[in-house]
């Protein structure tokens, strides 16, 4: 497929021709980040979901405490935060990180997320997993579908905390900023995990619960707002961090990391230097077929329904590539303010997006240019007819 093939300068010059193209800064000296001390270790992007780098990602591993991340948001999402929890006895005296609750005693669920995300209380993990789930065993079989959903194909849960209980409980470093990058596109979570402190109820006492996080990147990385800290004795030191910086968020996972924070640190300051956002395609952008479409009206476009950003390094720029699919093979006209296929976005062979397309009418005097389509790589594929130009 030769258009496929071709790799075009061109593109970039159309895309400044055309006011899309937002310019990259320089690109890190260096084509991977520097050392990093983690066994295993990702880097994504979380708006897109692009992962921007990878080490021993797909090794399945333990997890401790970043378990917590699928027991928070799977909560956030089933139930309502100002729940009234009464502690059960199984909550009290669970080992390792505690809130010290006591049996019987009552907190709304939204102060029970606190305690679990900024200062690990297994005892939270526990009650949470009860009320929300019916039973531990319950709540790990949420936890388990809502993996499913987000994409998860190497990671299983056994319980909320991610104490080392058996060789069941895991995941990898890739499912696992996967599962970041999902949780915190939810507000609920965004806030809870981005807070410094937080004082909560502490029934029975004259004062409060004062929760400092544990995760010391808030205090100590521009931008930082997430997300959880892990360490059991078998899975030794392991960090699920984020940051916001110009309005992008990356997210990063590392497993069994001796210089953990480093490590986080690094490879956001790679990521946000190395790659960075480009409107690839415009809402409303006309796209021009290569091949004979019936329209009787010469004023019918077909036009983007949305616009498409992608994280993207310097080099990769002219990597980019179109192919249209369109629906059935209809006249124009019938098209009009219809859904009527997509126009697929790849990076290289790979396929990164697709963009609805529609047809509208031109403006009255309005030229387009029928000669200069949106990417200079474009394919037109006619899905129902089997017609391909290539």
């Amino acid at each position: 497929m030769k258009y496929l093939n071709r790799i075009s300068g061109a593109l970039v010059v159309f895309l400044l021709f055309q006011g899309l193209f937002v310019p990259l800064k320089a690109a890190h000296a260096s084509s991977q980040p520097s050392k990093i001390s983690a066994e295993a270790a990702a880097l994504i992007d979380v708006a897109s979901g692009r992962i921007l780098y990878k080490k021993n990602a797909d090794k399945k591993m333990r997890i401790a405490s970043l378990t917590k991340t699928m027991t928070a948001i799977v909560a956030i999402e089933s139930a309502n935060l100002s729940d009234v929890v009464t502690v059960p006895k199984s909550a009290v005296g669970v080992a390792g990180s505690s809130i010290y609750l006591k049996q019987g005693e009552r907190l709304t669920l939204e102060e029970l997320l606190y305690g679990l995300m900024l200062r690990s209380g297994n005892d939270s993990a526990v009650a949470i997993a009860e009320h929300v789930g019916g039973s531990v065993p319950g709540f790990a079989f949420m936890m388990n579908e809502k993996a499913a959903m987000i994409g998860m194909t190497h990671t299983n849960f056994t319980n909320p905390h991610g104490l080392d209980d058996s060789n069941l409980h895991y995941s990898t470093a890739e499912d696992m900023v996967k599962l970041s990058a999902y949780a915190l596109k939810n507000p609920e979570f965004q806030k809870i995990v981005s807070t410094k402190v937080k004082t909560i109820s502490w029934e029975g006492e004259d004062w409060g619960r004062r929760l400092l996080n544990k995760n010391k990147l808030l205090f100590m990385y521009k931008g930082a707002d997430g997300v959880k800290t892990g360490y059991t004795r078998l899975a030794k030191r392991c960090l699920a961090s984020s940051a916001t910086r110009d309005g992008r968020q990356l997210a990063v996972v590392t497993l069994n990391a001796p210089d953990d924070w480093q490590d986080s640190m690094s490879l956001l300051d790679w990521g946000f230097k190395q790659f960075q956002p480009v409107k690839v395609v415009q809402k409303g952008e006309p796209v021009e077929p290569e091949v004979t479409i019936e329209r009787k009206q010469d004023d019918l476009v077909f036009v983007t329904m949305n616009e498409f950003n992608y994280p993207l390094t310097e080099e990769e720029v002219p990597s980019i590539q179109s192919k249209v699919q369109l629906f059935e093979r209809s006249a124009v006209p019938a098209m009009i303010g219809k859904h009527v296929g997509f126009l697929q976005i790849y990076l290289g062979s790979a396929l990164i997006g697709k963009v609805p397309l529609t047809v509208q009418q031109t403006a009255t005097g309005v030229h387009i240019n029928r000669h200069v389509p949106a990417f200079v790589n474009t394919i037109w594929e006619i899905m129902a007819g089997g017609i391909l130009r290539a």
